[in-house]
């Protein structure tokens, strides 16, 4: 999808998405003593904000403008400075091994795409640095709800895994995890997503 597709979903006077961030977020960074950290495809940016309520130094790229705006409204209103910059994730890197957290929610796209942007997020991670990846799987297709409905877009547990041991990292976790979500009946149902969470080696 394209970056005019974004802006123009994002051109509403609510907000797309919740406020709070993102539960995986919260639980994998619960033992990380805060750093710098950038938060890639953003989005609106509660994700980065939320991080900089927790003592980190948060910065957050996406390649809609609206979004960032958006972004940059809620961080005015919830009283945080966050570094917010528009980039495309599949052709821009962040300065290299710079960051102590880099994170990547749901950026759903598909090959050679995906893994572009994901090798690209992963430059920015410092020695002894984490890298977070949290998507859609593809196993949600038939046993989950919601999200893509395109096996191009999803990920795969062992794909990321095996990129990410490539890049020069550790894994910490690599499995899929569950999410409880409301369906539109109002009943609640599971959501499959991949989770990775790596620690750049060394000697890498």
């Amino acid at each position: 999808m394209t970056d005019a597709f974004w802006d123009e979903r994002y051109r509403t006077a609510e907000l797309i998405w919740s406020e709070t961030p993102n539960q995986f977020l919260v639980s994998e960074t619960a033992d990380l003593t805060p750093g710098r950290a950038l938060d890639v495809a953003c989005g609106e940016g509660h994700n980065a904000i939320w991080l900089a309520e927790q003592g980190w130094t948060a910065s957050g790229t996406d390649f809609s403008a609206v979004g960032l705006e958006k972004a940059r409204a809620l961080a005015g209103q919830r009283g945080v400075v966050v570094g917010f910059e528009l980039h495309d994730s599949t052709t821009w890197a962040p300065p290299a091994r710079s960051f102590d957290l880099v994170c990547v929610f749901y950026l759903q796209l598909p090959e050679p795409e995906r893994s572009a942007a994901l090798v690209n997020a992963m430059a920015g991670v410092a020695v002894g640095g984490t890298v977070l990846i949290v998507a859609h799987d593809v196993d949600n297709l038939a046993h989950g709800v919601g999200g893509p409905q395109s096996a191009d877009v999803l990920y795969s547990v062992d794909e990321v895994a095996d990129l990410v041991r490539s890049s020069g990292f550790d894994l910490v976790k690599a499995h899929q995890v569950f999410r409880e979500v409301r369906t539109p009946s109002g009943e609640t149902a599971r959501a499959i997503d991949t989770l990775v969470r790596a620690v750049r080696r060394k000697e890498a």
